[in-house]
């Protein structure tokens, strides 16, 4: 028996939240907002103790989260036959059906284990032959194993498609700012959904959309199925007792949801996807250029505004002049607001005038790094 890595062995029940890289913090937040106590933030993610009921309540809930993980098993190899080994004696049938297809996916970082495919090759077979499920790449249900410093994590992927796919967006245009991206950039702007939100380039209306949503009391997974519902133990009738039980009451009432873009094809995209997700009563999107921009009526709140960031130097020195409009209407109208900008360049995020708040770090979006530029309530 291989003593050093039976001493390591240990049978696991963590949930794993995978957070677009930048907003893990942010995510945490969330977490512990939203009733995981003992979430710790940690390398690409947010920890926390708990099974599949903890995994199903956070696909619901989680509105930043990009996709939850349920970790099942941890053990240390050194070679193939090892893993085959310690794979054929995990106890499949508790999270997997045998009427179910599966798929199998491994990556192998600075272990004696190298060859992620042979990994990967290795746990389909023991879960085909051990538990009889039959194996496919297009399966719904995933296997993910990562082997790090020898050390080998199982994980179960509870969501399938990626949570930003909230069941409500399907007209997008160029670029489109992700739900859960943009749900945290609210967040960290001090967003609890007591305020108006305006968006005055919202593209296909994500923040505007996520904003009134959360206005709303509404569940960030209730329009969407899950990969958990193929996995064993699942009980569908508990589910939707679960999911009408977690429907938080709506924050705000009365509030109201701007959006405005020069591109009017993109303002019928906003609609339509305000639609889908039951918000239109709340939200008004308007064609208008940024020169247009105007103040309206009711209490401040938070203007948040993902611009085009320009990927040439000439590009960038054009858009200045964009930017600079931006700011000249946000300090002549919109006195008391909070401003939110996503951008990849300090010196534009400077163009407007605007005196920000220390930066937070940058996120990846589309391959690129972007900083959310905050204010105080302007004068």
């Amino acid at each position: 028996m291989d003593t050093e890595a039976a001493n390591h062995d240990a049978p696991i029940s963590e949930v794993f939240l995978v957070a677009s890289p930048g907003l893990e913090a942010a995510l945490g937040d969330e977490a512990r907002g939203a009733g995981f106590s003992d979430a710790v933030v940690v390398k690409g993610g947010v920890a926390l103790k708990g099974g599949l009921a903890e995994a199903q309540r956070a696909n619901l809930v989680l509105r930043g989260a990009t996709r939850v993980l349920l970790r099942v098993a941890q053990f240390r190899v050194m070679h193939l036959a090892q893993l085959d080994k310690r794979a054929r004696k995990l106890p499949w049938s508790e999270w997997l059906r045998r009427d179910r297809a599966v798929t199998v996916e491994a990556s192998c970082v600075k272990s004696k284990i190298y060859h992620a495919g042979a990994a990967a090759e290795r746990v389909s077979r023991a879960i085909a032959e051990e538990l009889g499920a039959p194996l496919s790449d297009s399966a719904e249900v995933r296997v993910m194993v990562r082997i790090e410093d020898d050390l080998a994590t199982v994980s179960l992927d509870t969501t399938g498609e990626s949570l930003h796919k909230r069941g409500h967006k399907e007209a997008v245009n160029r670029a489109p700012m992700r739900e859960t991206m943009a749900s945290l950039f609210l967040r960290q702007c001090g967003y609890t959904g007591t305020e108006p939100v305006l968006d005055p380039m919202c593209g296909s209306g994500t923040f505007v959309i996520e904003a009134a949503e959360i206005a709303a009391g509404l569940l960030a997974g209730r329009s969407r199925s899950f990969a958990f519902a193929e996995m064993a133990g699942f009980d569908a009738a508990a589910f939707d007792k679960l999911k009408a039980s977690l429907a938080p009451a709506p924050l705000s009432h009365g509030l109201r949801f701007f959006g405005s873009d020069r591109d009017a094809g993109a303002i019928a995209m906003s609609r339509e996807n305000a639609a889908r997700a039951g918000v239109s009563d709340a939200t008004l999107f308007t064609a208008a250029d940024i020169s247009a921009l105007t103040r309206p009526e009711g209490p401040p709140g938070l203007v948040i505004v993902n611009p085009p960031y320009g990927t040439r130097l000439g590009d960038k020195r054009a858009l200045a002049g964009l930017y600079r409009t931006l700011g000249e209407k946000l300090r002549a109208e919109f006195s008391g607001w909070r401003v939110g900008l996503v951008t990849t360049d300090r010196h534009l995020a400077e163009a407007t005038g605007l005196s920000w708040l220390k930066p937070l770090p940058p996120v990846l979006h589309g391959g690129l790094r972007v900083t959310l530029w905050r204010t105080a309530p302007l004068p």
